[in-house]
């Protein structure tokens, strides 16, 4: 790239304009993904025969088109024709006149866990052009404004649910070290979901810190959240309980029932499983008391481990046992923030470790700027909690927005 950028000096050559280096790389990379996606869809490359000789469909010249980008404006480019008419491209599809930044391609490599010489590598094998290190790095720092901006949105004042959950990404800071970085997605009253924020702490996970982050939530127009859904930490509830006292602590009963495997032989876990259902499918917390107790007998002498763990975490567990059904289906586990913890695993195992907070955060949030591009995603979602809505509404009456009941 900086050769590149050289050469347009000494020949005279604006950087941007009409005819600058930057319209003429992205007119290169353009054609040369349109003449791969040819190559695989022929099967072979320019002047290659195939293996029974003449074929019925071949390379027929190329068409003039001009697409206009948001980047550099109006690009005029050649896209490859086949002689049947079957060749359809995906980067700039048929009657297309409109194309994304170039740089999008760029952030959402990076989003998908590249590093910028990975991208670099793939700029050069797929699109034949060279992109430096450098400057893949300069495009993802442009989302740092944006981040900062959607990191101090408002949001709504009332959430059916918070789920909240935090990774450790490793971060050199002198040296590198563990760090936690705090995250939570709220469901808002018409079923939607959205990831509130994303959060850089000094050391490891603990209480202390999340008062911080739910109390910042508060501040950003967070007045009510009907339950907040955890994994359990140590004083969690009492940090919840001073930002919002209305809202139930609920910890994710998947992790309960996982931890409770860990402690048993594989041999036992069917039987094992069989013996909690009737604990977390009871009628109400005193049914679930009684099924415990026959649970813990049953496996106490075998697995004495099995009753710290459940005793110590029965006050967190019984919470949602006091609600209909469909309230319990959506809040017994913390399964949607641990989706998008995998993502953020796969995007940061690539890079090993990251020079500094601000450049953790931006991978996690192009990470959540990726997140559902279709929105096929939020859909599902909004129906998979439609009819626990209802039941929200009626249980939480007095405390849902009176605009909502209108």
């Amino acid at each position: 790239m900086l050769e590149m950028i050289r050469r347009a000096k000494e020949q005279g050559l604006d950087l941007t304009g009409p005819d600058g280096l930057l319209k003429r790389f992205t007119k290169t990379v353009l054609e040369s993904a349109l003449d791969e996606e040819m190559t695989e869809h022929l099967g072979r490359g320019k002047h290659e025969k195939s293996a029974e000789g003449r074929a019925a469909n071949t390379r027929n010249g190329t068409t003039v088109k001009t697409v206009t980008t948001e980047a550099v404006g109006p690009v005029t480019i050649e896209v490859p024709r086949d002689r049947d008419g079957s060749f359809d491209p995906v980067i700039v599809r048929k009657r297309q006149r409109r194309l994304g930044d170039v740089d999008e391609v760029v952030l959402s490599l990076y989003a998908k866990g590249l590093t910028t010489g990975e991208i670099s590598a793939h700029f050069s094998q797929i699109y034949g052009a060279s992109v430096s290190k450098e400057t893949i790095s300069r495009i993802t720092e442009r989302v740092v404004s944006e981040m900062n901006e959607w990191a101090s949105r408002p949001l709504d004042a009332v959430y059916a649910a918070v789920f909240i959950d935090a990774i450790v990404v490793k971060v050199r800071d002198g040296q590198v070290a563990n760090r936690a970085f705090y995250a939570a997605i709220g469901v808002d009253l018409e079923g939607n979901r959205d990831v509130l924020g994303i959060w850089g702490s000094p050391a490891a996970e603990g209480a202390k810190y999340w008062l911080a982050v739910l109390t910042e939530l508060k501040n950003r127009g967070v007045e009510d959240v009907f339950f907040l859904v955890c994994d359990g930490l140590k004083g969690l509830p009492d940090a919840v309980g001073v930002v919002w006292p209305l809202a139930v602590v609920q910890t994710c009963v998947i992790h309960l029932l996982r931890n409770t495997f860990r402690y048993a032989s594989k041999k036992d876990w069917d039987a094992l499983k069989r013996d909690l259902k009737p604990v977390y499918t009871a009628v109400n917390e005193a049914a679930a008391e009684r099924a415990r107790d026959e649970m813990l007998a049953k496996w106490d002498g075998k697995y004495p481990a099995i009753r710290g763990l459940w005793l110590n975490a029965w006050d967190r567990f019984v919470p949602f046992l006091d609600y209909d059904v469909e309230i319990r289906r959506v809040i017994c586990s913390t399964n949607a923030i641990e989706s998008l913890n995998a993502r953020f695993r796969r995007s940061i195992r690539a890079r090993g470790h990251f020079p500094d907070e601000r450049a953790a955060l931006k991978c996690l949030y192009l990470t959540v700027r990726s997140l559902d591009p279709t929105g096929k995603g939020q859909v599902r979602w909004t129906a998979r909690w439609k009819p626990a809505l209802n039941a929200f509404a009626i249980t939480f009456a007095d405390r849902w927005p009176a605009s909502e009941n209108q």
